[in-house]
């Protein structure tokens, strides 16, 4: 590729210019660049001749006027920008009869010119060891950016979002906060450590003037007692077990901490005491506790799972993805499209199109008091004001042991006949071996490893029964629940909705007001209040 240029030359009557086409998509000649050079040489010309003369796709001649041809040597222009970070040169060819260049004058030149750093010689031999690059941006000379420092920053090694716990009043709201910590720590564990800061590498325009970088920040660590400072004072460690927290900055160590929110901020929670969260949990998060967990907010298709009790002020909507699993109750504003399983007892004003099991009894009183859709299941006892809807979705409702339980507790009951037989047995050849022993009996290698292998049996299968038995004991537990079981209802239950006691089930009919589900001989049976 070839830019057009152009060249002073002698006519037989006066003085010319040279007109060279581009090559291979290369730039046209710039009339304005053209009319500049001869207008600074003082060379008159017509210029419409010239504009005829580009506008033709060959190379030619264009006459100026009669006067001789001067001679002129290879010259240039200079541009540049405006931050001094590069220079750009455009050399125009020498008349004929001059004389071109060498890179050693041009190199002269920009010392003169003060334009010393950065230059791309490789860019410039291009030009002056070939034909020439006329007409031609020509990048020579380039300036360097500062290479930015990074600032010194401090890296914690624990979740920096505080948080409260609260505690229940008797209607399930919360009332109070004690602070708890989430960010469990041990002796020694790393809390916290600096970074230190890399100071930048200053630049350089095309002039060689520096050009420095920004001042990088330093740090340094801000904390309480209970911590310990590393000589070099870039790290902090924990001098106790405990739970560590940063409340203004400053870390802390104690059994104190706050949650504020449950989101893109903190990430997932997992604390093994309890756990307070005074705004809302946001959709596909998940906070475990070993202990209790109270959210003052809402909670939206998130997971929560507590060793102890749920308490959620505001309700939740699960979105068909959120799960509450808590080992003692949940108490709860509303429920709606959640999967629920509680240890414990259940407490709601709402229930809607939610899968809710609890392993002793679910109330649903209040203001509304409704459950609606869904299945609902508790162990003892459902209480509520208005169950199902006229033109709602199927809502099934269970109470008592289920059937299942029946069919594993007979299981169980001929396992553990089963064992008991084989140790009995057992036994009896074991008794008898050591019977003989005991009258001086000998026994071979062989008959020793096989009684040896008749007592291990025993005491397998014994450790076995003994768990058995107390599976039995919780089996025996649920079916006798099935005795008190109960659904009550403080309003009305609407037709459509499916009741399911034990192994007795029952699709309602008619609506019924003020009344409660039992299961005798077999049947499900309604009673008034």
């Amino acid at each position: 590729m070839r830019n057009g240029y152009f060249r002073l030359v002698n006519e037989d009557d006066g003085c010319g210019v040279a007109l060279y086409m581009p090559k291979d998509g290369g730039e046209d000649i710039q009339i304005g660049e053209l009319v500049g050079y001869l207008d600074g040489l003082g060379i008159s010309y017509d210029r419409r001749r010239i504009e005829m003369g580009l506008m033709g796709e060959e190379d030619c001649v264009c006459y100026l006027n009669g006067s001789p041809c001067p001679v002129c040597p290879e010259s240039y222009q200079i541009i540049v920008d405006e931050d001094s970070m590069k220079a750009i040169v455009r050399f125009v060819p020498p008349s004929q009869g001059g004389n071109r260049m060498t890179l050693d004058d041009f190199l002269k030149d920009m010392k003169y010119r003060n334009i010393t750093f950065g230059i791309r010689q490789e860019n410039l031999r291009r030009h002056f060891e070939t034909e020439g690059l006329f007409c031609t941006d020509i990048v020579f000379a380039e300036g360097e950016e500062p290479v930015q420092g990074q600032d010194a920053r401090i890296e914690y090694c624990f979740n920096t979002d505080a948080r409260r716990r609260p505690t229940m009043r008797e209607d399930g709201s919360v009332d109070y906060f004690q602070m708890t910590t989430i960010n469990q720590c041990k002796k020694g564990d790393l809390l916290a450590r600096i970074i230190p800061e890399e100071p930048g590498i200053p630049g350089h325009d095309i002039f060689g003037n520096e050009i420095k970088p920004r001042e990088v920040r330093r740090e340094s660590l801000k904390f309480g007692r209970n911590i310990e400072l590393s000589e070099d004072k870039l790290m902090i460690t924990s001098l106790v077990d405990g739970h560590v927290s940063l409340v203004d900055d400053k870390v802390f160590v104690n059994d104190v901490y706050e949650i504020k929110e449950v989101n893109v901020a903190s990430g997932n929670i997992s604390y093994e005491g309890s756990v307070h969260i005074e705004g809302n949990v946001a959709e596909n998060f998940e906070v475990k506790a070993g202990g209790n967990v109270f959210v003052d907010g809402l909670v939206e298709g998130a997971r929560i799972i507590a060793g102890g009790n749920i308490i959620i002020a505001k309700g939740m909507n699960g979105m068909q993805k959120g799960f509450l699993k808590a080992t003692g109750d949940v108490v709860v504003k509303f429920l709606e499209n959640t999967r629920v399983v509680s240890g414990g007892n259940i407490e709601a004003e709402a229930i809607m199109h939610s899968r809710v099991s609890a392993g002793r009894e679910v109330h649903v009183d209040g203001r509304k008091g409704v459950i609606v859709g869904g299945y609902v299941q508790a162990g003892v006892k459902i209480t509520a004001k208005t169950i199902g809807a006229g033109m709602g979705a199927s809502t099934i409702l269970e109470v008592g042991v289920n059937p299942l339980i029946k069919t594993q507790y007979s299981r169980m009951q001929k396992a553990m006949e089963d064992h008991t037989k084989t140790v009995k047995n057992a036994e009896v050849i074991l008794n008898n071996f050591k019977d003989k022993i005991g009258r001086g009996v000998q026994y071979n290698e062989g008959q020793l490893k096989y009684m040896r292998t008749v007592a291990k049996l025993v005491e397998e299968k014994g450790a076995e029964l003994a768990q058995m038995q107390q599976r039995m004991e919780r089996f025996r537990a649920m079916m006798e629940i099935q005795k008190l079981a109960e659904i009550m209802v403080n309003n009305e239950i609407h037709p459509g909705t499916t009741i399911i006691i034990g192994d007795a089930s029952r699709t309602i009919q008619t609506g019924y007001h003020y009344c409660r589900f039992v299961r005798e001989r077999g049947e499900i049976t309604m009673k008034p209040m």
